[in-house]
């Protein structure tokens, strides 16, 4: 299998249960990718945006619009920083727990489903490559975000 035909078929699946996870969540009164900002707030406590946008490898402008509209909505808060007031933490209200929790089952679900008829061998090898694929992309995103250019 050519590298171009791993990237789409990683595309597809993405999307695919970026889909499943948009039509499940709009009853939550979630739009659009915001159950991933949602969750990593939940998993990580007193975020700052920077951090949550490394997390999710998104910009930082996409990320305060996220988070806006997750504050509008009363699942998250921003608290000031006890030393730069600049700096503000994020954290999930009660309403944003319960539905995190939500989200983390359906994430739960959504894993098994996609690993069924793996092996364990198999599920360790898949992570293990998976890992391998997400290190490089990671590194690619941050390379171009600070103004590298690849080269092809």
């Amino acid at each position: 299998m050519e590298k171009e035909d791993i990237l789409r078929q990683i595309g597809s699946i993405s999307r695919a249960l970026d889909s499943i996870a948009n039509i499940e969540f709009k009853d939550l009164r979630l739009n659009r990718g915001q159950y991933l900002y949602l969750v990593r707030i939940f998993e990580h406590p007193g975020i700052i945006s920077d951090r949550l946008a490394a997390l999710l490898n998104v910009d930082r402008t996409t990320t305060a619009r996220g988070v806006r509209k997750l504050e509008q909505a009363g699942f998250v808060l921003k608290k000031d920083d006890e030393v730069n007031k600049k700096i503000k933490h994020l954290f999930v209200t009660e309403s944003g727990e319960e539905l995190a929790k939500e989200i983390e089952k359906e994430n739960i679900y959504s894993n098994e489903l996609m690993i069924r008829g793996l092996s364990k061998t198999e599920q360790t090898e898949l992570r293990k490559y998976l890992s391998i694929i997400e290190k490089n992309a990671n590194e690619n995103w941050s390379f171009v975000k600070n103004g590298g250019k690849r080269e092809y």
